[in-house]
C-alpha cells in the first residue's frame, strides 16, 4: 500500500519525465531485442499515467512524450544512414532525431487522449489497444506511409507466436499485444475481484493462444518438400560508402558478376541481386548488357535491382526498379511504387519556401511505379516484387485479385550499418510471409538475405555484413490461403469494434 502510494506521488509529480522514460523503455521490446518485460512495464505505466491525469490535455501530453522517445529510440538506426556522408548530411542528425519522435509521437498521443475518457483502468486498456492499432494503420498511408516497428513484431523471436498474423495480420497482433502488456496496470488500483479475474485472464490467455495456435500451425506445414527450381542470391556486402563512388561502380558490378558465375551442381533457374545492384541504366547504356550477360544463367534469368529513368513530361526522373534479364535482354521490369518520404522524395516539394529548396535538393526526386503486379515468366512460378521499404506494408505486397505464388524482396540495408535497422526490416519481411502465407526470397546488397517460408520461418539466410552466395531450391508448395488474405483488414476492423464495445460497457459498469 505504502509503496504504491509513493509511486503514485512520484508519477503525479513528474509525469513528463516518467512518460519519456517509459517510452524509451518500450523500444527495448522491439526487434532485435524483443525484451517483452520492458513493454509490460512501459505500457502498464502509461495507462497508470493516463488514469492519474487531471485532464484530457494532460493525457495527450503524456502520450506524446511517451511516443516521442518510443519512436526516436526505435528509429535511431536512421542516424547511421546520415553518417554514410557525415560532411554533407551529418548536420541533420539532431533534426532527424527530434522530427522522428516529434511527428510520430502524435500516433501515441491520440490513443492516450482517446482512452482518457473511459473511466476505469480495464476500460482504458481496451480503448488504448483499439486506438493504438488504428493509429498504426493510419501511419501506413500518411505521406505514403511508414508502418515501421508495428508493435505486433515484438513476437518475432518466436516462430510460433507470430503465426496468429495469418488470422488477423500484424495490426491485429498489435491490438492483442497492447492489451496484454497494459493489463497488469489494473492491479495498481486495487481492483475488485471481477477485474482481477479479467486481467489475469488477459495476461495468461493471449500468450497461451499465440504459442499454442502457432505450434499447431507450424506442425501442419513442417513437412514442406522442395522443387527442382534452384535460385541463387548474391550478397556482396559492398560498403555503402563505396557503392556509389564513380570510380568503384564498374568494380562493384564485376563483384556481383564473379559471384554469380560460381559453379553449381545443377543449373540455376535464376540469380537474384539486391536493390540498385546494377547502377547502369540499360535503356541508356545498352553496352552494359554485354557486361552483365555472363551473370545470366544459360537457360534462366538474372533478377536485379537497378536504376532506370522515366520522362514525366518535363524532365527525366530516376526510378528505383527491378529488371528481369535473359540472354536476349530485358524480359520485364517493375518500378518501386511506395517511395520513402524524405529519402526518395520530399512531400509537397513544390510548395516549400524557396529558402528550403536548396536543403531539400539533397534528396532525389524519384518517380513512383505503377503499383504491385504479378509477373509470369517461363519455367518460374508467378511472383511479385517488393523493393526495400515496400515490404513493410501489411496487405499491400501482392495483387489481391491475381495473387503470386512467391515474392521477391530486393533491398539494401547497408545504409543503416550494424544497427537495429536491418533486423527490424527483416522482421517486417517475415511478418508479411505469415500474413500472406507466401514464400519470400530476400536479396540484399548488404543486410540480411534469405529464404523465408510461407509460415515466416527462416529456412536459410546470409547475415548482415556476410559476403557470399546462397543457393537453394524453392519449396514445392510456395503459398497457402490465410484468413488474413481472405478478408485483410476487415478482421481488424471487427476486432476494434468489439474492443470499443467492451471498453464502453466496462467504463459504464462501475460498482
Amino acid at each position: 500500500m505504502a509503496i504504491i502510494a509513493n509511486i503514485k506521488k512520484f508519477l503525479q509529480k513528474f509525469p513528463r519525465l516518467c512518460s519519456l522514460s517509459l517510452g524509451a523503455l518500450t523500444a527495448a521490446a522491439l526487434p532485435p531485442y524483443c525484451f517483452i518485460p520492458c513493454l509490460i512495464i512501459g505500457l502498464s505505466g502509461l495507462v497508470i499515467l493516463i488514469e492519474l491525469s487531471k485532464s484530457s490535455q494532460q493525457a495527450f501530453g503524456i502520450g506524446y512524450w511517451f511516443g516521442f522517445t518510443h519512436f526516436a529510440v526505435g528509429f535511431s538506426w536512421i542516424i547511421h544512414a546520415l553518417l554514410i556522408d557525415p560532411e554533407r548530411l551529418g548536420w541533420l542528425i539532431p533534426f532527424v532525431f527530434i522530427l522522428s519522435g516529434g511527428f510520430f509521437g502524435l500516433f501515441i498521443a491520440i490513443p492516450c487522449f482517446f482512452s482518457f475518457f473511459f473511466r476505469k483502468p480495464l476500460a482504458k486498456i481496451f480503448a488504448l489497444s483499439t486506438a493504438w492499432t488504428l493509429c498504426e494503420w493510419l501511419r501506413s498511408f500518411i505521406f505514403t506511409g511508414f508502418p515501421w516497428n508495428l508493435l505486433g513484431t515484438i513476437w518475432i523471436f518466436s516462430d510460433s507466436a507470430i503465426q496468429a498474423a495469418s488470422i488477423f495480420g500484424t495490426y491485429g497482433l498489435s491490438l492483442f499485444t497492447v492489451l496484454f502488456a497494459s493489463a497488469p496496470c489494473v492491479f495498481f488500483f486495487f481492483p475488485k475481484k471481477k477485474d482481477i479475474i479479467i486481467s489475469i485472464s488477459i495476461i495468461v490467455f493471449i500468450p497461451l493462444f499465440l504459442f499454442t495456435y502457432g505450434w499447431h500451425r507450424l506442425q501442419k506445414y513442417s513437412n514442406d518438400s522442395f522443387s527442382n527450381i534452384q535460385i541463387r542470391i548474391v550478397q556482396p556486402s559492398i560498403p555503402q560508402q563505396l557503392k556509389w563512388q564513380k570510380e568503384s561502380l564498374t568494380a562493384n558490378l564485376q563483384t556481383y558478376i564473379n559471384m554469380s558465375k560460381k559453379p553449381t551442381d545443377k543449373p540455376l533457374s535464376a540469380v537474384i541481386w539486391g536493390e540498385t545492384a546494377n547502377p547502369f541504366a540499360l535503356n541508356f547504356e545498352p553496352e552494359y548488357f554485354d557486361v552483365l550477360k555472363p551473370a545470366i544463367p544459360e537457360d534462366g534469368y538474372l533478377i536485379t535491382g537497378t536504376l532506370d529513368y522515366v520522362y514525366d513530361g518535363e524532365k527525366w526522373r530516376p526510378i528505383n526498379a527491378m529488371q528481369v534479364l535473359d540472354q536476349n535482354g530485358i524480359y520485364t521490369s517493375y518500378g518501386k511504387s511506395h517511395l520513402v518520404p524524405f529519402g526518395e522524395y520530399i512531400p509537397f516539394r513544390n510548395y516549400l519556401p524557396d529558402k528550403l529548396k536548396p536543403v531539400t535538393n539533397v534528396i532525389a526526386d524519384f518517380m513512383p511505379g505503377n503499383g504491385i503486379e504479378t509477373f509470369y515468366i517461363p519455367k518460374i512460378p508467378p511472383f511479385s516484387v517488393a523493393i526495400c521499404y515496400e515490404i513493410i506494408f501489411p496487405g499491400a505486397v501482392t495483387d489481391h485479385k491475381n495473387r503470386p505464388e512467391w515474392l521477391i524482396n530486393l533491398t539494401n540495408d547497408g545504409w543503416y550499418g550494424d544497427s537495429s535497422g536491418p533486423q527490424q526490416h527483416f522482421a517486417a519481411t517475415r511478418m508479411r510471409a505469415v500474413e500472406e502465407g507466401i514464400t519470400i526470397v530476400r536479396a540484399a546488397n548488404s543486410g540480411i538475405s534469405g529464404l523465408i517460408s510461407k509460415t515466416g520461418v527462416v529456412i536459410d539466410m546470409l547475415s548482415y555484413n556476410q559476403k557470399g552466395i546462397l543457393d537453394f531450391y524453392l519449396p514445392q508448395e510456395l503459398h497457402t490461403q490465410t484468413l488474413y488474405t481472405k478478408y485483410y483488414n476487415l478482421t481488424i476492423i471487427l476486432l476494434c469494434m468489439l474492443f470499443i464495445i467492451t471498453a464502453y460497457f466496462s467504463s459504464r459498469h462501475i460498482e
